[in-house]
């Protein structure tokens, strides 16, 4: 009966438009159409992409259904590309047994849509946060795209196994979001000119609590993750908790370098900016101390498509204005040639000490 079932299936949809899976009530596909197997563009759907949490989630959902039927949502975790969140609409292919042993399946891809939802509500809240701060919102650009860059250079080499083709995706948004906290800090403290006394230090170092409180329901951790952790330092010596080393999420060190970079090259009110080849030297001085001494490395090896990402993302709107983020070549190697140097001229700090302190300065305002 079941086998006569698919032979209908397959008379009916092997050439449809809609994509059709067959699985058995272990969840595992037995059937499916060509459209299907080329539904998701670059991956192929397997069983082993379904891993057996979400088959044991379809087969109790399932069990409870009104006639073992129904719209179910998951992700399915693909190979070197991002998930994908699909919507099965899920039939008994015999709908005279109870106890069926093989189901239908009619696949609709939301992930495109489910992301540009959420990230519409959150982008909100950061359009917000922009209006507290002297930050422009080519910064904040600058920043997502330098996250994105630096971890999709650690997922070539595989150095860091956590980070995944989701990884490299979700850190180029939510990097972006790492000071929405500052929405909750008073104005009079994000726009003093000169040192913040002891008290209005402890206001601005709640920024990153607060940003892991905005973004405390965003479903990927790596939100909270950036927004609370951002200014720590692998020696210990950040805030707001004092971690230290690999107890600080790897995503938060990877945001502390895309941030402190891009606030040594930006002029702002109280600095000029810092050449390329300055910014380098001095962040690499900082290995070990202020940043993860591996992702350092990775840096370093890929510091001039950073120099890059900031020369096309300028502060200069007349010039940007046009540019999404999406459709800059941050992953292309013309970003390591070809770009004017920068002309202005190398300042001279002095000693070490006044590097360093110029380096604090610029990460904590």
């Amino acid at each position: 009966m079941v086998q006569k079932r698919i032979d209908q299936l397959i008379t009916l949809y092997g050439e449809s438009a809609v994509p059709v899976v067959v699985f058995s009530d272990e969840m595992i596909i037995t059937w499916n159409n060509s459209t299907f197997g080329s539904y998701f563009p670059g991956r192929l759907l397997k069983n082993e992409n379904i891993s057996a949490i979400t088959r044991l989630q379809l087969r109790t959902k399932l069990a409870a259904a009104p006639g073992n039927s129904g719209r179910f949502q998951f992700t399915l975790k693909m190979d070197d590309q991002p998930s994908s969140v699909i919507v099965l609409l899920i039939f008994p292919l015999d709908c005279q047994n109870s106890r069926p042993d093989s189901f239908i399946g009619f696949v609709d891809d939301i992930t495109v849509e489910r992301n540009m939802t959420l990230r519409k509500t959150y982008l909100g809240l950061l359009e917000a946060s922009k209006l507290k701060d002297d930050d422009t919102g080519n910064h904040i650009k600058r920043v997502g795209a330098y996250a994105r860059r630096l971890s999709e250079e650690c997922y070539k080499s595989g150095i860091y196994p956590q980070i995944d083709p989701d990884f490299v995706e979700n850190i180029n948004f939510l990097a972006q979001m790492h000071d929405v906290g500052k929405i909750g800090t008073p104005d009079e403290i994000l726009t003093k000119r000169g040192g913040l006394t002891e008290s209005q230090w402890a206001i601005m170092r709640e920024h990153t609590i607060n940003g892991a409180l905005i973004l405390s329901n965003y479903p990927d951790s790596m939100a909270t993750e950036i927004a609370r952790a951002h200014h720590e330092k692998w020696n210990g010596s950040g805030y707001l908790f004092g971690l230290a080393g690999e107890d600080i999420p790897l995503s938060a060190r990877i945001t502390a370098i895309a941030d402190v970079y891009d606030a040594l090259r930006m002029r702002r009110s109280y600095k000029e900016p810092i050449p390329h080849d300055e910014t380098i030297r001095m962040m690499s001085a900082e290995a070990g101390i202020h940043f993860d001494p591996v992702l350092i490395k990775v840096f370093m090896s890929i510091n001039e498509a950073f120099e890059g990402i900031f020369e096309a993302l300028a502060d200069d709107t007349s010039k940007t204005e046009e540019i999404e983020l999406e459709d800059l070549p941050v992953y292309n190697d013309h970003l390591n040639m070809g770009y004017q140097q920068d002309m202005i001229s190398v300042y001279d700090y002095g000693t070490e000490l006044e590097e360093l302190e110029e380096l604090s300065e610029a990460e904590e305002i």
